[in-house]
């Protein structure tokens, strides 16, 4: 007995220093986005480990749609569980997610000390406009995904005229998905449909914007807020940090959060770690933990929870509506605020040329947008230095 026991924790003990090895790895040269993430992860563990087979796969991508969070995130978080029980759910989650936050946290510290300097403001002001372009291209790739009906295309459109006029977001995503929903199972309520969207939100405007005192309670629950509901997309996340952020609480500008947002494009993992960088700018290494904890905090047990749900979820039409309400959305929330943000960034013709060749380069030639941020860095140096 005692010998079963101790080869069972041996083996347990194997699994878990694969997991961490495995996504400690990923997690320091994961680059491109939540699609290139997963997809380095099917050749890790489909192909070259076989710890799982195809079709396991696709449910655990199916499975992390269904639930709000970083897909990328969650899939490290489902892989892990699957590999080496609970303590590999943890290991993967974390392993993943460490070694981009440690590099987001130093450059965020470099941020904060020279980011006012002639040279890095310069650096930004090439990277800025390939951002915008990468948005965009996932945005038109996105959206050819999540529009899939005359439903689903209104939704995002009044999504974004609502967003503008300064109606909740949440309240925005949870009504696109009950709609959805509803008009995709009840066909009897289609007509209409558009005026019970509008209905419930008249009053749910934002606060006038201005200063709110910075408070570490507020900054986490405010990501563990944004952690909890936000749907698709990583870069959806950018209606939710600036309407937060900029908007509500008057703690960040617009340019504030391009560069945050810059500065999780420019490193591997997930994008979530824009939550680190502005947890520093805020309170320093005690808010960026914060802040790192709040928002990947609700995957962790997301992810226990759907796990064993994921064969039924993935066949129920009205789970499936609900995500395709929501992720239309989330679309509509990610045109509003890319609007905002690129009038913020694209300020003069070098701007708007780099954008523009940004996204020919993502769209027609698939370059990585790692290797564009850092041309768009060069440029705006080589700019700096011809002036």
């Amino acid at each position: 007995m005692i010998e079963r026991s101790a080869s069972t924790d041996g083996v347990l003990s194997r699994k878990l220093s694969e997991v961490a090895w495995l996504f400690l790895r990923l997690g320091m040269t994961a680059f491109g986005g939540p699609a290139a993430h997963i997809a380095m992860m099917h050749d890790e563990v489909v192909k070259r480990r076989r710890w799982l087979s195809d079709q396991e796969f696709l449910d655990l991508v199916g499975a992390t749609n269904l639930i709000p969070g970083p897909n990328s995130t969650e899939m490290a978080i489902h892989i892990g569980f699957l590999r080496a029980g609970w303590f590999g759910l943890v290991m993967g989650g974390v392993c993943f997610i460490v070694p981009a936050m440690l590099i987001v946290l130093l450059l965020a510290w470099i941020y904060v000390h020279v980011g006012r300097t002639p040279q890095a403001e310069w650096l930004l002001y090439g990277i800025k406009p390939v951002v915008i372009a990468i948005i965009v291209q996932a945005l038109w790739s996105l959206g050819k995904k999540a529009v899939k009906g005359a439903l689903t295309a209104i939704v995002a459109v009044i999504v974004i005229a609502l967003n503008f006029m300064g109606i909740n977001e949440i309240a925005l995503l949870f009504a696109g998905g009950f709609i959805v929903m509803m008009g995709m199972n009840l066909p009897r309520f289609r007509k209409g449909v558009m005026g019970i969207f509008l209905m419930p939100f008249a009053g749910l405007g934002l606060p006038a914007s201005g200063l709110v005192a910075f408070s570490p309670t507020l900054l986490f629950l405010t990501f563990l807020k944004i952690g909890s509901v936000l749907f698709g997309s990583g870069y959806v996340l950018l209606a939710f940090l600036r309407a937060d952020f900029v908007t509500r609480f008057g703690w960040l500008t617009d340019q504030q959060l391009i560069d945050a947002i810059a500065i999780g494009q420019v490193t591997p993992g997930p994008v979530f770690t824009t939550a680190t960088f502005i947890g520093f700018l805020l309170g320093g290494v005690p808010g960026a933990l914060l802040a790192t904890l709040a928002i990947f905090l609700p995957s962790f047990v997301f992810v226990a929870i759907s796990n064993p749900l994921i064969p039924r979820a993935r066949n129920s039409a009205w789970v499936s509506g609900l995500l395709d309400g929501v992720n239309a959305a989330s679309l509509g929330l990610m045109a509003a605020v890319t609007w905002q943000l690129g009038r913020a960034s694209l300020t003069g013709i070098l701007p708007v040329l780099i954008a523009l060749g940004s996204f020919v380069l993502l769209t027609w030639l698939k370059v990585n947008s790692t290797w564009l941020i850092v041309g768009g860095g060069l440029i705006g140096l080589l700019n700096a230095l011809l002036r």
